[in-house]
């Protein structure tokens, strides 16, 4: 009986975690370049359940032992480009391709960005992130382009980040912001003449997304970028990275799906409650009423 108590009250405490997941993606439906996040959850390892009268061992069975949240996975899959028509607003549209070895074509990814090979290895898609560097001088990625301009000319994020060029050097502007022009390869541009000024917005590259941890204020950070493949998108990555100057990129949040989620988690909690409650029922009586017998 104890062991169905911690069985239930396990998946009360998974639940909750899935709720609050669910109830954070609803919260950021309107965060620009929020990605959405999925809690995934993993059973205890199972048990063998044994009686043993008279010194004989009789085996009853396997019986599981709950279940707990593993982890909490981002998608960062592509949201919705929305015009804004601020010069200092950017938005990335990256479509971002691998290579399948055993074919020689492109790797056919799902609509989460997931692909499994025939061995069962998992392959994420890769992912193109706005380089930005704070006062400590961590370098963060985000794809919230939300841009403003310091009194010292100097482009930051929306969280007050220094917004960093494909050099690894903030990036400071020389002109008034008006006159801001950025070409798809982010590029910035000469307001008089359109030329290049030899700045150009540095936009990275993770070949493994799935090592990014989210820090907040929309930005992430990598705890070894060898290991994630983080480089600076080169020349000819402008045909699968673009930048759009004029626009920002709106949360990847399914909200239907966030909502299905939020009273899945609520229901499944409280089931697990009524579970605990018959226990302590149960426990109850065995200590008041057959105690006394």
């Amino acid at each position: 009986m104890i062991r169905g108590l911690y069985t239930a009250a396990a998946g009360m405490v998974t639940e909750q975690r899935r709720h609050d997941t669910a109830t954070q993606n609803i919260a950021n439906l309107n965060t620009t370049g929020y990605k959405q996040v999925e809690s995934v959850s993993r059973s205890f390892p199972e048990v063998l359940i044994s009686s043993m009268q008279s010194g004989t061992v009789k085996p009853i069975g396997r019986m599981n032992t709950g279940v707990f949240a593993e982890q909490s996975i981002s998608k960062y899959l592509q949201g919705d480009l929305i015009e804004s028509g601020k010069s200092t607003d950017f938005a990335l549209s990256a479509d971002l391709r691998l290579t399948d070895p055993a074919t020689g074509g492109n790797i056919a990814f799902d609509r989460s960005g997931k692909y499994i090979s025939n061995q069962g290895e998992i392959v994420y898609q890769p992912q193109a992130f706005f380089t930005v560097q704070d006062n400590d001088g961590n370098t963060l990625f985000t794809r919230n382009g939300s841009f403003t301009v310091s009194p010292s000319g100097e482009l930051l994020s929306s969280g007050g980040y220094k917004v960093l060029g494909a050099d690894g050097q903030p990036v400071v502007l020389n002109g008034p912001v008006d006159s801001l022009k950025v070409d798809a390869e982010g590029n910035l541009l000469d307001a008089s003449t359109g030329a290049a000024t030899g700045i150009r917005l540095g936009v990275s590259i993770i070949t493994r997304p799935q090592e990014l941890v989210r820090d907040g204020n929309g930005v992430f950070h990598v705890a070894d970028a060898a290991a994630a493949g983080v480089r600076y998108a080169a020349a000819g990555d402008n045909m699968q990275v673009q930048v759009r100057q004029g626009y920002i990129e709106g949360s990847n949040v399914d909200a239907t799906q966030a909502t299905v989620d939020l009273n899945a988690a609520y229901r499944a909690y409280e089931a697990n409650q009524k579970v605990i409650q018959f226990y302590d029922s149960s426990l109850q009586k065995a200590v008041n009423d057959v105690g006394r017998v």
